[in-house]
């Protein structure tokens, strides 16, 4: 139809270089400059996004009031689906919890160890001095 509420400038450049609050071009941590979707198309799309999750609840509720004994099944059909793969997931987060906790009480500890050796290594070695021999007749 040729009419859109966004600004021409906005679909032109739908992506702008972001900036600093001292006026510099902002970098992300892997030294890539950073973008910004424009306020005005990314407000449209939220939008569109936040229309769309609405839908899809409104025809859940009207499925659910049509048909509840059908939508149960489906939901724990969905559930049973779902189940070796959040038990999957849950094994997986324990395991990379372990080793995170496992590597952070040996570092723990190596730095225990290794605090004593730099101590003593700094303080001066106390000389030693050779005790007299005793000579008997």
């Amino acid at each position: 139809m040729g009419e859109t509420h966004l600004d021409s400038e906005a679909l032109g450049a739908p992506l702008r270089l972001a900036y600093n609050s001292d006026s510099s071009v902002k970098f992300s941590k892997a030294g890539r400059p950073v973008f910004r979707v424009v306020k005005d198309l990314s407000d449209a799309v939220k939008m569109v996004r936040e229309n769309f999750a609405a839908g899809l609840a409104s025809y859940a509720k009207q499925v659910y009031q049509a048909n509840p004994d059908g939508y149960k099944a489906e939901v724990s059909k969905a559930q049973e689906a779902g189940k070796p793969i959040m038990a999957r997931d849950r094994q997986a987060i324990d395991e990379a919890l372990t080793t995170a906790v496992e590597r952070a009480i040996a570092e723990a500890e190596a730095q225990a160890e290794a605090k004593p050796k730099r101590k003593a290594e700094a303080e001066p070695k106390p000389e030693t001095k050779a005790e007299p021999e005793l000579v008997t007749a």
